[in-house]
């Protein structure tokens, strides 16, 4: 005999239909058309031509700065961005305490050394705790625009400048958000974005460094794009420019193919974003005042990405009940998308930041933080649900399905708890 409404205990589930529900980048025919024209065309492009300029030029348009240089990965991109920046041995960057990891980790093989601070109860950085983790080392403060949602850019602006530290920017998360309508990413001396899969703005797999800084721009194109490159952008009577067939060493540039379909979903980034603020207003509208469930708040000046909806879990509104039983009861509703964030985490639970001379030379004498130096990040990432945030008005079904089975968990918690 069913004796609980709840799917986990034997009840119908709010959403019937099997998964996944959520997919990105959405690939369209003109997509496919220019993958496959630029595989006929030329699948190696070693200087600035091609889909790459192409790609580069229409983001700095987009994101209203001087200069692009494209990148396999995001993590390249932060590498660059750093390498450029003059960020080497013996400096530290604050880096917030609740990230992508590799937010930080391009710093260890610079010799640099990422110093982490906590974050608020929102997961943005904790200007108090960063202040105090200043030394004579400290070279850059780094805004993280988690989740889409974009930093207090005024006050880091101000932070930045207090301390005479170089602001740059991890946008990751955020292509199209922007602050007091400045796009992210155009605030910092540099910024580096990710395009790997999920991102707002996809290419499978990329990433991209963006500056007003011409000098800084050299240097990225030292870092990793050498010869071609950077003996045709970099003027020869500059001094880098004896540099230009080897750079750093490193090749950094990004696949074609991946550059081809960046620059067919760019056209849309716009479309996306309002669909997805339509959407994640409507959801949030849903979730406002459940029990056990916050919403995040953004600024009216603030114009989010939405890479994600990023909910807080009261447990203590709901009999204790533990965050990993109440998504299984949520999964169990058929909004199977609803997840914990996994990579996106207090960065203090890596071993990495703690003893990173057993895998990187140099770093044998790192001291880690103290295991409760940010227990605000700690408590933010473990109390953080998250969904998809959907585009397209045919898929508001499943909006608000998901947020349908979580009120109905939320309301029935009790069941789970006997």
């Amino acid at each position: 005999m069913i004796t609980s409404p709840l799917a986990l205990l034997g009840g119908p589930p709010v959403l019937d239909v099997p998964g996944p529900h959520f997919a990105w980048p959405p690939i369209e025919g003109r997509d496919v058309e220019a993958v496959t024209g630029q595989l006929l065309s030329a699948v190696s492009i070693p200087d600035r031509s091609g889909v790459v300029a192409n790609l580069e030029d229409d983001v700095a348009s987009f994101l209203g700065v001087r200069h692009v240089v494209t990148t396999c990965t995001g993590t390249a991109a932060l590498h660059s961005m750093y390498a450029a920046a003059g960020i080497g041995p013996g400096d530290e960057v604050i880096v917030p305490a609740l990230t992508f990891h590799a937010t930080a980790t391009p710093l260890f093989h610079l010799g640099a050394r990422p110093v982490l601070a906590d974050v608020d109860t929102c997961g943005q950085l904790d200007l108090d705790d960063a202040a105090r983790r200043i030394t004579a080392r400290t070279k850059a403060v780094v805004a993280v625009h988690l989740w889409g949602l974009p930093e207090d850019m005024d006050a880091l602006a101000a932070f930045s400048a207090r301390h005479n530290l170089m602001l740059l920017e991890d946008g990751s998360h955020a292509h199209g958000a922007a602050w007091r309508g400045q796009q992210v990413g155009s605030f910092g001396r540099a910024a580096a974005f990710s395009m790997n899969g999920p991102k707002p703005l996809s290419a499978g797999e990329g990433g991209f460094v963006a500056t007003d800084d011409t000098e800084l721009y050299y240097r990225v194109l030292l870092h990793g794009q050498y010869n071609k490159r950077c003996r045709r952008e970099i003027p020869a009577d500059h001094t880098l420019a004896p540099y230009a067939v080897t750079g750093t060493g490193l090749k950094l540039r990004i696949h074609p193919l991946a550059a081809a379909l960046a620059h067919a979903q760019l056209p849309r980034l716009k479309d996306y974003l309002a669909g997805r603020e339509a959407v994640a207003d409507r959801m949030r509208r849903a979730l406002r005042g459940v029990q056990g469930i916050d919403v995040p708040h953004s600024p009216a000046h603030a114009g989010p990405a939405w890479y994600a909806l990023p909910l807080r879990y009261r447990p203590e509104q709901l009999a204790d009940l533990p965050v990993k039983r109440f998504l299984e009861a949520v999964h169990a509703e058929g909004a199977v998308e609803v997840d914990l964030p996994g990579s996106t985490r207090a960065l203090g639970d890596h071993q990495l930041f703690h003893t990173p001379g057993a895998l990187l030379p140099g770093y044998a004498d790192h001291q880690g933080p103290a295991a409760d130096s940010f227990t605000t990040a700690q408590r933010v990432h473990g109390s953080t649900v998250k969904l998809p945030v959907w585009h397209r008005d045919q898929d508001l079904h499943l909006a608000d399905a998901y947020t349908a089975a979580i009120i109905k968990v939320a309301e029935h918690h009790k069941d789970l708890v006997k």
